[in-house]
């Protein structure tokens, strides 16, 4: 074994290295490049690195297309998940504050994001930063729900959001958007993507703003209520551009900046008196850097080699008068070989290394550790069979050696009807906050473990939809917060407690979804049934619902069309209070007055409900929003 870690580190060591040799050396492979790489919209890549039909995975899989972002109600990227993949929200107020989504009832941190296969989020408070993603440069969503660290590794233990940017594919598109609504609300972007021979560029833009209200109600249980309005403005741009010299091969570039300054409510405890103040104007004022150079080739006709090079960089400064800093810098390699003997048979080989550093202004110092990993992916044919079977092993600077596996199959019963069934392992590192903040954080916590397994039977025809599924998880080794100073390190640091590997969890449940199109009308809808409680005591996980139904129903006639979603969110427990039920109906309508141009009205919330998304947050009531949107081609 001691041979086997050597290897692996010494792979990962060299994955910088031999990724920059790749990207140049896939240039040069134009000469024995055979079909085009480019994937059509029946194939996926989220659910095994590779793209592949959605009939060849036993994976649970969910695919947004631009055409759905486009119909949907949803205006930010959290809404949109929860509406179409039926993962469950909470976020500390209305859009453009802290948020985090929850698939199959895991935590947010319990949860990957990646962009255009980077992986993205904070290091230091081990989580994704979804208030720093907006809707208007994603072309594509995938989101595999169930665990996934036998592909990705750490953090993947409910699943996996992948986002697909803009990329230039034929004819040059240009788009532009602007919005209005209440709340002070308001939006733009504008877009440009083309392919002009071997070359494919797109770039975006976009700007969000709102006034908001006061994301706390008052009476909350910390005293931090200000009834100022809790606004945000967000800015994002992304450029993709490629060069494809030869059929099957292309090298890319993509970079993504993305700011947000969002107001919140807290108090400060300022010298000399220490007295609680919630009156100063408490901000989030957050900025992400990331750049990418990918290169992908077909080298012969049954291998294709990809190769990327990342850079991801955030930083987030919040408060008042005494601000708190947190950044993260990632640097992460791939280097990727895929066989495809056959048509209904594929074996992928993958190399990483993820460099990580965190810094805080609560740090004592800058803190960093590096991951190496191996992958092993084979997704193939077995007579009716189709079998996926996955192993990886990673190695941690910070907390050691990790092994994951995944195995499942898919059988179809006729050309409708198909039977699924997985199980895996799964984990999740700790983040920098649990192992080094001062007065909490401990070097020696272990990684959150997961075992999983889940059944399903699916029925497509057509444009028609059915599936449902079940499935089980069980957690070990979460880590939370230990009141009882014995059993912290003996440190006069850990006076209050500490972080502790110190809970189970059982994740178990059933979902349903159905989807169809009959003329005009297309019908969509999605429920799950989830029973999360902590093994050790038999309460329910905080923040997760019962049962989540979503609806929507839609109309397209001529240059007219409608859509109406509609949502329940069962009753949930929070910090020692139990969250009503809370119902949400969002419609809209639109109009093609013109060739490319288009008039949309929506009305989010149009019940006026009075939403809690977690304790003592609320979130915006009735909003309705004026949308003009021009595209050419359309």
């Amino acid at each position: 074994m001691t041979a086997f870690h050597h290897t692996i580190r010494t792979l990962g060591r060299r994955a910088l290295r031999g990724a920059s040799f790749t990207l140049c050396a896939l240039a040069a492979s134009a000469a024995c490049a055979g079909a085009g790489d480019d994937a059509d919209d029946r194939l996926v890549v989220t659910g095994s690195r590779e793209p592949l039909a959605r009939h060849q995975l036993a994976a649970d899989l969910v695919v947004i297309d631009a055409a759905r972002i486009r119909a949907s109600t949803a205006d930010t990227l959290e809404d949109l998940l929860r509406l179409e993949a039926g993962v469950q929200l909470t976020r500390n107020g209305p859009p453009g504050q802290n948020a985090g989504v929850m698939i199959r009832g895991a935590s947010s941190g319990q949860t990957l994001v990646l962009v255009d296969g980077v992986r993205v989020g904070s290091a230091t408070l081990g989580a994704p930063e979804f208030d720093l993603l907006g809707l208007a440069d994603i072309e594509r969503v995938e989101v595999l729900r169930g665990p996934a660290s036998s592909l990705y590794g750490a953090d993947a233990i409910g699943g996996v959001v992948q986002i697909f940017t803009r990329r230039g594919r034929g004819a040059p598109r240009a788009s532009l958007r602007l919005a209005a609504g209440e709340y002070g609300a308001g939006e733009g972007s504008v877009g440009l993507d083309l392919k002009q021979g071997p070359f494919d560029l797109a770039v975006a833009a976009s700007h969000e703003r709102a006034r908001g209200v006061s994301a706390l109600r008052p009476n909350d249980q910390f005293g931090n209520y200000n009834p100022d309005r809790d606004g945000f403005a967000r800015h994002g741009a992304t450029l993709q551009a490629g060069w494809s010299p030869a059929a099957g091969t292309r090298l890319g570039l993509s970079v993504r900046d993305s700011r947000l300054n969002a107001q919140y409510d807290a108090s400060e405890f300022l010298p000399p008196a220490y007295l609680q103040d919630a009156s100063p104007d408490f901000r989030n004022r957050a900025h992400e850097r990331a750049w990418a150079l990918d290169g992908r080739a077909v080298l012969a006709p049954q291998w294709t080699v990809t190769a990327r090079l990342a850079r991801d960089e955030s930083e987030r400064t919040s408060g008042a008068h005494q601000l708190d800093t947190f950044g993260t810098t990632r640097r992460q390699a791939t280097l990727q070989a895929s066989w495809r003997p056959r048509s209904d048979q594929q074996l992928t080989l993958a190399l990483e290394r993820l460099e990580e550093a965190a810094r805080s202004s609560s740090y004592a110092g800058d803190a960093a550790r590096d991951n190496d990993a191996a992958v092993l992916a084979y997704a193939g044919a077995a007579g009716p069979l189709q079998l996926q079977l996955e192993a990886r092993h990673d190695r941690n600077s910070g907390y050691g050696s990790v092994d994951t596996g995944r195995a499942g199959l898919r059988w179809p019963l006729d050309a409708a009807w198909s039977l699924r069934a997985l199980v895996g392992t799964s984990f999740r590192a700790p983040s920098f906050n649990d192992l080094v903040y001062p007065g909490y954080g401990v070097p020696s916590l272990a990684p959150e473990r997961g075992r999983s397994a889940e059944i399903g039977v699916e029925w497509r025809q057509g444009t028609t939809e059915l599936t449902l599924g079940a499935y089980r998880q069980d957690l070990r080794e979460l880590i939370g917060y230990e009141s009882d100073r014995s059993l912290c390190p003996p440190d006069p640091a850990y006076a209050f407690g500490c972080a502790r590997n110190i809970a189970r969890a059982r994740l178990q449940g059933a979902t349903l979804g159905a989807s169809g199109v009959w003329g005009a009308w297309r019908l969509r809808g999605h429920a799950e049934w989830l029973d999360a409680k902590d093994r050790g005591s038999g309460a329910r996980l905080a923040r997760r619902a019962a049962a989540q139904q979503t609806l929507a129903l839609g109309w397209r006639s001529g240059a007219w069309n409608a859509e109406a979603e509609l949502l329940h969110l069962g009753a949930r427990p929070d910090a020692g209070t139990m969250l009503r039920a809370e119902t949400t109906l969002n419609v809209q309508a639109a109009w093609r007055f013109t060739p490319g141009w288009q008039a949309q009205l929506r009305v989010l919330n149009a019940g006026n409900a009075d939403l809690q998304p977690a304790r003592d947050y609320r979130d915006l009531g009735r909003q309705a929003w004026l949308v003009l949107r021009w595209e050419s081609g359309l």
